[in-house]
């Protein structure tokens, strides 16, 4: 069983440099298998009660939140570490360019020497999508689109694609990622549809704020889309976090128990459970999960 990362985003904690190099030698050293980032360009002061991860739609966003761009970030983490993977858990791939961010992640994975996992998603503030011009109701078929179109341009030379929302026509776009066929391509979302999209196209799934009981119902939902699309349900890895179901969860044997049963082969904690900035409990947290799940 793999452990990831989340940083704290509290405010002027991610972007404190040394913090950040004290952070990311800790847990590259402690053994944590990789890092992630997530993303929302922008939050609204009056954003529309969308979020389906709590009763009243309200996001866990507070004055002291701060989410830094979750590629730079993840290339700065690249330039002072060796080793653990580089994850962004989600991008919100409908509000980029598809060209462009081909060519920024796979500048990533070539200069990390391949440790990129590019985690994606809708979102669901519909601000965001107005404020960057993208119509909010196209964003699952723009999520699709762009899935392929990057694809592409990772895999072929000269690359082509004809999509409902993104079209080239032979065009070089280098350098490539160093992970050969291409980074591996996780989707985010906890809805049966998300599970879909995972198992017809995804290298791994990795719904948010899900329980084990609903979970399991997601996974059957992925490997009968896999399926159907020829594909191996089982080259699909699964990820998830569980204290973002329930921030007690992993004190909760059983809990975690069922989630490795399931098939499980990651699970991502979040250094923002220590409540303040001290390495030193980070470590002692990284290694109280690690040991929790080595005899699982």
């Amino acid at each position: 069983m793999k452990l990831g990362i989340i940083p704290t985003t509290r405010k002027g904690v991610m972007t404190e440099r040394r913090w950040v190099l004290g952070f990311l030698k800790t847990i590259e050293a402690a053994g944590v298998e990789s890092v992630w980032t997530v993303e929302h360009p922008i939050v609204a002061e009056n954003y529309e009660r969308r979020y389906s991860y709590s009763a009243d739609g309200s996001a866990p966003f507070n004055a002291e939140t701060e989410m830094c761009d979750p590629l730079e970030w993840l290339a700065f983490a690249a330039a002072v570490t060796e080793k653990i993977k580089l994850g962004t858990g989600v991008l919100l791939l409908p509000l980029h360019a598809p060209i462009i961010l081909a060519k920024r992640v796979a500048t990533l994975d070539a200069l990390s020497g391949g440790r990129v996992l590019l985690g994606v998603g809708m979102g669901w503030q519909i601000e965001e999508y107005q404020t960057i011009g993208v119509p909010y109701d196209e964003r699952g078929p723009r999520l699709d689109d762009g899935i392929a179109a990057v694809r592409a341009l990772w895999t072929q030379s000269p690359a082509s694609h004809h999509g409902p929302h993104y079209r080239f026509e032979q065009v070089h776009s280098d350098p490539k990622p160093a992970q050969l066929g291409g980074v591996p391509i996780i989707i985010g979302g906890s809805t049966n549809l998300a599970a879909r999209r995972a198992g017809r196209v995804a290298d791994g799934y990795f719904p948010h704020a899900i329980s084990p009981e609903d979970f399991g119902e997601r996974i059957a939902v992925m490997r009968k889309a896999a399926v159907e699309a020829e594909r191996d349900p089982d080259e699909i890895e699964l990820t998830v976090s569980p204290g973002a179901w329930r921030p007690d969860a992993w004190s909760d044997r059983g809990v975690i128990r069922a989630y490795a049963d399931l098939g499980v082969s990651r699970m991502v904690m979040s250094a923002a459970e220590v409540r303040s900035n001290d390495l030193g409990q980070v470590e002692r947290l990284v290694k109280q999960r690690q040991e929790l799940l080595a005899v699982l």
